[in-house]
This record gives structure tokens, C-alpha cells and sequence, in this order.
């Protein structure tokens, strides 16, 4: 019986991540010993050669064109049903932010529908935040445990038809609209804790960034859809309750796809830990809320989240009370759109910035992430208050300006996740991850995006107070309530700097335990590494592998 060495197969996997990542950022064609070129492929490709913790140790036959062992590629190991599993999650997604924010499109007909004040307009969106923050950690330890399928697919219909509901109440009932809402959140709680952890079990490394980064897309296309979609459909039919009957349809049919197509993987898989056991609760919540990198990421989160979702509630808004004062008559559905479409392009923009500048630069900095996050939130500070300074008097320059604070704002949300869930975790381990991204949800929404519309419209009607609620008057009090979150967002920034000195040790520490949690620790046999890797790693990593062939411990 084969009795594997802990200490042999942790130096082991470093050695075999070494070759790894620097194999997969060159385009390395190793020379023979007179100087000409092999016949060896010119890209090697990202090998797994971790086994499974239940790997029966079984030498793997020998490719007869090389002489080395047949190792399938990460492109191999991922299904066409991966991908679209993908698909399905991103679909989903986008609908989920097209019903948020559908009602911030048409909340001027809302407002005037149940004769509401600002204050009573931000706690509608207040309601929707709190109940989903307050089930996403039930979400979080349920989606650990339990199938992820079944909640998310029930979670999505809950939400379908409690939105579809909340079109019918009639204007005397607003308590019963603001419960709707608020079970709106519940379900959406459902799927938001639960589908980033699936595309992490089904994608590895690289890969996974990519499609974490193609699923935050929806945010930001989801939200921007949702302002135009609302503000359109109720224009087409002459009534804002219209807007709320979309998105329950898409709704109905993301519930047949989850059931019928969507995988869910293991807890674990893709990092070769699929044998991976559950801790307890106690357990969990310690390991989570004592990491320092998660708690300084999520406090810059939240601090994003509670600028975004103060702007994205009010800006439609505040932007009619600029046309008016400047004496021209603000179209509703014109600024909807508007704000849709910059929120759409510049969501799109700052995510594929966010997600493809972290990656470049991780191969200088391990500490890319949080600095690359750092950088987009503190750019977008001066953007944001300029855009507010300057709407009464240059519209077209406000819009300039919001878009580009929107697009460093959106860099953020690709990174955070990636800050999560990727390369090994950098905080959480496969079997927490649901519970970590269920505790950051309940942190940035409770201080964040929960009471920030709240906030504002309740920092608006002070400044406001008995004054006559003329154009002027409204646009100024809203404005001064709204340079609020450019002071937010600079500490935001200043704590995923703080991220940046903490990211590697947290990131190594879940390497390790991520591996010693299973039954048999990850580990991958000397024997199994192709010559021409070895070749690469000694000329890249002299000093380390002299440092690995000379330890007896690491020796098979």
C-alpha cells in the first residue's frame, strides 16, 4: 500500500504550481543540447498534474510521440456543459439586476402612484436590501451542504412571482408592495450566494477569472437593462406596473434551464479537493471573519456598494431636477435611458479593464488584485463629484463624467470575487465558500447599498425641510445629500490597500489547508512531471528546484 509523505507532497504541489504558472504566461519551446529547436510543441499548455485526493496512485500511460505521461489539459477537463452552465448562471444574473433596479427607472411614477416622500422612495429599496442580506447567510450554509441546484432553482421562482405580484397591488396598500419587495430580496438571496461558488468548482486557475469575470458582466448590462427596460416598457403600455411583469417571465424560464441543464459540480473539484469535508459552523465563521484580507476587501466593498447604490437609486432622479433647473422640461424616460446606457457600456468597460488589467499585472505583483481595486475606486472619486457638481449647469459634461466614474467603479466587481474565490481561494476554502460570499453580501448590503438610498433621501429632506419643493430646491438638497458617497468611496479605497498587505499570506494559508482538509492530502508523483517541464523550471527556478532535489524529504 502506497503511504504518501505530507511534507513530500506539499513541496510537491509548490513545485508543481511553480511550473505551472510560469509556464502558462510563457510561450516557452525548450532547445536541445546542440541549440536547435525541439519537436516539441510551442505553447505548453496548463497541465494538471495534481491527482485527486482519492487518486489510487496508478502510473498513467505514456504518450508515444514524447515519452511522457498523457496529462489532460485544463481546455479538456472543462465540458461544453461547463460552459453553458455559465450561460445559464450569467442569464440569470442579468435579470436578477434588471428587477433591482426596473423599479429605480420608474420611481418618479412610483412616487407619485403612492404619494411618497424621498425617504419613503430609498426605504423601498431599503426593504429589498435588508431581507437580502438577512437570508444570505441561510443561503451561505445551506448552499455548503445541500444541493445547489434545488435552492437556486427554487429561490429564482420565489422571486419571479413575488415581483410579478408586486405589479398588481393597488395604491392604497403600499406596506403590502414594500413586503413584496422585501421577498424579492429573499429569493434573490438565493441564487446570489450560491452561483459564484459553482462557476469556482467548475473552472480552475485562469479560467476561472475569465468566467467570474463574464458572469459580473450581467451587473452592471443587468442594471442598466433594468433602468431602460422599466422606463420603456411602461412608456409602451402607459403604466409603470407593466415594467415589473418582464422579468418574471425571463424568470420562469432561468427555473426550466436550472433544472433541466446547469451543472453543479463537486465542492472542490476543480482544485483536485472534491473530498473535501464540511467543518462546522463555529469553525467556519471563524476561519472567515479572522482572514484579514477578506475583512479589509469586504470593507472596501461596501463601501463601493453604498456609493452604487445610492447613485444608481437617485441619479435618474437627480439628473431630472438638473434639465428643469436649467429651464428646459426633463423627459423621464429620456434620462432612464440615458443612465442605462452609460451604466450598460460603462459596466461592460471597467469590468473587462478590472478583469484584464488584474491579470497583466499579477505577473509583476501578487498583490494585483486589491491594488488594481484600490486604484479604480480611488479614480472614480474626483469623476463622480465633478458629475455632480456640474449637472446643473453642463449636462452633457455630468453624463461624460458619470461614465467614467461608473467605469472605474465597475472594475471592482469582477476582482473582489476573484479576491474570494480564485487561485486557491485567496481566502476561502471550497467548502466555505458560500458562507464567505454570504457573510460579504450581509456585510456590504447592511452598510452598504441597504441604507445608503435611505440615507440620501433622508439627508435630502433635511437639507429640503419646510422650503417650498420647487426644482431648484429639490435638485440642491439631493445634490449636497449625494456628494456623501464620494467621501465613502475614498475610505473604501483605502481599504482594499490595506487588502494589498495582507493578500499573499492569506492566499498561501488557504493553499495549504485547502489541501490538508481532505482525506489524502493533493500530491503529485515526481515521476509524472514531463522532462521539458523540469528543463523549464530549472532555467526559471534554478535556486528553488536545487532546493527541492536536495531536501531527502521530497524525494519519491
Amino acid at each position: 500500500m502506497y503511504q504518501e509523505d505530507p511534507e513530500k507532497s506539499l513541496g510537491l504541489l509548490k513545485l508543481s504550481e511553480m511550473v505551472r504558472g510560469t509556464a502558462l504566461d510563457n510561450n516557452y519551446r525548450p532547445e536541445s543540447p546542440s541549440g536547435t529547436q525541439s519537436g516539441e510543441p510551442d505553447f505548453i499548455p496548463t497541465v494538471d498534474v495534481r491527482y485527486p485526493a482519492n487518486y489510487s496512485h496508478v502510473y498513467p500511460e505514456q504518450n508515444s510521440s514524447l515519452g511522457i505521461p498523457t496529462i489532460s489539459t485544463t481546455e479538456e477537463r472543462h465540458s461544453k456543459r461547463a460552459y453553458i452552465s455559465v450561460g445559464i448562471l450569467f442569464f440569470i444574473n442579468l435579470i436578477n439586476y434588471m428587477d433591482r433596479f426596473t423599479v429605480a427607472g420608474v420611481l418618479t411614477d412610483i412616487l407619485n402612484y403612492y404619494k411618497l416622500d424621498n425617504s419613503e422612495a430609498g426605504l423601498l429599496q431599503t426593504v429589498f436590501i435588508v431581507s437580502y442580506m438577512i437570508m444570505a447567510p441561510i443561503f451561505g450554509y445551506l448552499g455548503d451542504r445541500y444541493s445547489r441546484k434545488l435552492i437556486m432553482g427554487c429561490g429564482v421562482l420565489f422571486w419571479s412571482l413575488t415581483t410579478l405580484l408586486g405589479s398588481f397591488v393597488p395604491t392604497e396598500y403600499f406596506g403590502l408592495f414594500m413586503v413584496l419587495r422585501a421577498f424579492v430580496g429573499t429569493g434573490e438571496a438565493s441564487y446570489s450566494t450560491i452561483a459564484p461558488t459553482i462557476i469556482a468548482d467548475l473552472f480552475f486557475h485562469s479560467m476561472r477569472s475569465k468566467m467570474l469575470a463574464i458572469f459580473y458582466f450581467a451587473i452592471p448590462v443587468g442594471s442598466g437593462l433594468g433602468y431602460i427596460a422599466g422606463s420603456e416598457v411602461a412608456h409602451l403600455f402607459g403604466d409603470w406596473h407593466w415594467a415589473l411583469r418582464v422579468t418574471p417571465v425571463l424568470g420562469f424560464l432561468s427555473v426550466i434551464m436550472i433544472f433541466t441543464t446547469l451543472q453543479d459540480p463537486p465542492r472542490g473539484e476543480a482544485e483536485g479537493g472534491s473530498s473535501l469535508k464540511n467543518t462546522n459552523l463555529k469553525e467556519d465563521l471563524q476561519s472567515i471573519v479572522t482572514n484579514h484580507s477578506f475583512i479589509w476587501s469586504t470593507g472596501g466593498f461596501t463601501c463601493v456598494a453604498f456609493a452604487v447604490g445610492a447613485l444608481a437609486w437617485w441619479a435618474p432622479s437627480y439628473m431630472t431636477y438638473a434639465i428643469n433647473v436649467q429651464g428646459d422640461k426633463a423627459d423621464k424616460d429620456e434620462v432612464s435611458l440615458i443612465f442605462g446606457i452609460i451604466t450598460c457600456v460603462a459596466g461592460v468597460t471597467g469590468v473587462v479593464l478590472g478583469s484584464g488589467g488584474a491579470q497583466y499585472y499579477k505577473r509583476y505583483n501578487p498583490c494585483a488584485d486589491p491594488l488594481v481595486c484600490a486604484f479604480g475606486v480611488l479614480a472614480s472619486v474626483p469623476l463622480v463629484f465633478a458629475g455632480i457638481a456640474v449637472a446643473h449647469k453642463q449636462t452633457s459634461v455630468s453624463w461624460a463624467l458619470i461614465f467614467f466614474g461608473e467605469t472605474f467603479l465597475c472594475m471592482n466587481w469582477p476582482i473582489v470575487a476573484d479576491i474570494l474565490l480564485v487561485t486557491y481561494n485567496y481566502c476561502v476554502i471550497p467548502t466555505r465558500r458560500s458562507m464567505a460570499e454570504a457573510i460579504q453580501i450581509l456585510v456590504s448590503h447592511m452598510l452598504g447599498d441597504a441604507c445608503s438610498p435611505y440615507i440620501i433621501g433622508a439627508i435630502s429632506d433635511a437639507v429640503m425641510d419646510d422650503q417650498v419643493e420647487t426644482d431648484l430646491v429639490k435638485f440642491t438638497s439631493l445634490q449636497y445629500a449625494l456628494y456623501t458617497t464620494t467621501f465613502v468611496l475614498a475610505i473604501g479605497g483605502l481599504c482594499f490597500l490595506v487588502t494589498a498587505w495582507y493578500i499573499v499570506e492569506d492566499r498561501d494559508r488557504c493553499d495549504q489547508l485547502t489541501h490538508a482538509l481532505g482525506d489524502t492530502a493533493i500530491l503529485m508523483d515526481a515521476a509524472f512531471v514531463p522532462d521539458y517541464r523540469l528543463h523549464f523550471t530549472q532555467r526559471c527556478y534554478g535556486s528553488q528546484l536545487q532546493e527541492f532535489a536536495s531536501n531527502d524529504s521530497l524525494r519519491v
